[in-house]
């Protein structure tokens, strides 16, 4: 099977870290990015798309037929963000992706960036709990073939990794603690971008995937 995928958020460190996996992958032959700027890479596979309007996808529409993955990454912290601007880059945006893509790609599977914590029960205090699982809520009634919300928590960034939080870099020294004290809670950025592919190379087992989840998915080969 071929890969054909979009990304988006390719500028934020998840972002990167999966398209350069993407990159490298046999199986996935083509990568759209669609981002507000440049990721600053360049690739035979990648096409990218400069674009503002995350609520408008009308002047690019042509560009969105023909692919049978997304990997949406976009997201934001809610740190120092109004909650109306939070809920719009988390809910509004992906809602908007997915209304556009499911309609112009209905066989796309769509991988959801999420986060650990998240709450789809509605019931977490924090409200970026919230929000985040409105979305995987949301994201769960659109006709793809198969949706899925990842939830990773701690992600270890690739050694290519051009866009890496000053936290990760102090963080990271101490992974091989991180996996021995914390094994279901902790991955690397190859595991996440592998089990996105294999998502739709092979389907995963459940539709919501923990960090462990993931890990397992990543290694996994196709049937």
């Amino acid at each position: 099977m071929e890969i054909h995928t979009i990304i988006f958020g390719a500028t934020g460190m998840v972002g990167n870290g999966v398209l350069i996996e993407c990159l490298e992958h046999p199986d996935v032959k083509s990568v759209l990015s669609i981002s507000r700027r440049s990721c600053g890479l360049t690739h035979d596979k990648l096409e990218e798309i400069v674009h503002e309007d995350f609520l408008d996808y009308s002047a690019i529409e042509s560009k969105l037929r023909g692919h049978n993955a997304c990997f949406f990454c976009l997201g934001v912290s809610s740190v120092g963000i109004s909650r109306e601007d939070y809920r719009k880059i988390t809910y509004d945006y992906t809602q908007k992706a997915a209304d556009v893509l499911s309609r112009l790609n209905p066989e796309m599977t769509f991988c959801f960036v999420s986060g650990a914590g998240t709450d789809d029960t509605l019931q977490s205090r924090q409200h970026w709990a919230r929000v985040k699982g409105e979305t995987e809520n949301m994201l769960k009634e659109f006709p793809f073939k198969k949706v899925y919300l990842m939830r990773p928590a701690y992600i270890q960034p690739g050694k290519d990794a051009t866009r890496v939080h000053f936290m990760y870099k102090i963080m990271g020294p101490l992974f091989p603690l991180w996996k021995l004290l914390f094994p279901k809670y902790v991955m690397t950025m190859e595991e996440l971008g592998q089990s996105m592919v294999n998502a739709v190379l092979c389907g995963a087992e459940k539709q919501t995937l923990e960090s462990i989840d993931m890990v397992h998915l990543a290694r996994r080969t196709q049937e």
